[in-house]
């Protein structure tokens, strides 16, 4: 699983970012990259190289939610 937190590093951002390091160990974030996403607010969450997050600073509950679609998608892909 591929995870990426988006944006310019302001308190939101850094919210975000650690949240997602309490629910994945996978959490990268690279800033050359964000114009490569169709992202219009920061912070912004990336898993499996969709955006599927941006403009608030999720609960830890909605991040494991996101994170556990993404799982589904992965397991119905490999069936």
């Amino acid at each position: 699983m591929n995870i990426k937190v988006l944006g310019p590093g302001c308190a939101k951002c850094q919210s975000l970012e650690k949240t997602v390091k309490e629910v994945a160990a996978a959490l990268r974030k690279d800033m050359k990259k964000i114009m490569q996403y169709p992202i219009l607010m920061t912070p912004g969450l990336v898993i499996n190289e969709k955006l599927v997050l941006s403009g608030k600073v999720p609960s830890k509950a909605e991040v494991e939610q996101l994170i556990m679609n993404a799982l589904a998608i992965e397991d119905q892909a490999k069936k």
